[in-house]
């Protein structure tokens, strides 16, 4: 995965949400945040990806529940393929949002220095109502209603996590 700027092109805050297989809760993030970044007008700011800490989805489209839950807003997630995060994408990530502890643990170890390792954040520390809560449920051995519930969580935190990243990302500086 590239995340390389082309001479000329403003600068890109970089951001990956990353869970553990990548078929449903970073792809939901995903999603939210482009959209949230288009509505914005700075889709050409940023760029956002997702990634899971395991490669048991590799290649595969997000779960049917997630592309349901994500249609029923108004989203389109249709194109999403599962990739495993890679360890060498912190060189030129500014941000990696993950969605559990376990995750944060998992990703700090793969981080070869502190600054890497500050760039891993749980989603729920960016929304003031959840920033005490622990984890984004894993909704994948649940039914649909946690996929709605998730997703309600997921909506929340990228727009408080957006409302975060905007100025720097109006000013170039992220």
């Amino acid at each position: 995965m590239s995340f390389e700027q082309t001479s000329g092109e403003a600068a890109r805050f970089r951001l990956c949400f990353v869970c553990t297989g990548n078929i449903c809760r970073s792809p939901m993030a995903e999603t939210v945040m482009r959209s949230l970044a288009a509505r914005s007008g700075l889709g050409d700011r940023v760029t956002i990806t997702s990634a899971g800490t395991g490669d048991w989805h590799v290649g595969e489209p997000a779960d049917a529940r997630t592309l349901v839950a994500l249609e029923n807003r108004g989203y389109d997630a249709s194109r999403h393929r599962g990739r495993q995060f890679d360890p060498s994408w912190f060189d030129d990530l500014d941000l990696v949002v993950v969605f559990d502890h376990s995750q944060e643990r998992t990703l700090k170890s793969w981080a070869s220095t502190d600054q890497d390792r500050s760039k891993v954040q749980l989603l729920l520390s960016f929304d003031a109502e959840h920033s005490q809560a622990n984890d984004v449920p894993d909704p994948y051995y649940s039914d649909a209603a946690l996929f709605d519930q998730v997703l309600s969580m997921i909506e929340k935190s990228c727009a408080a996590l957006f409302r975060q990243i905007t100025p720097g990302i109006r000013q170039g500086a992220l």
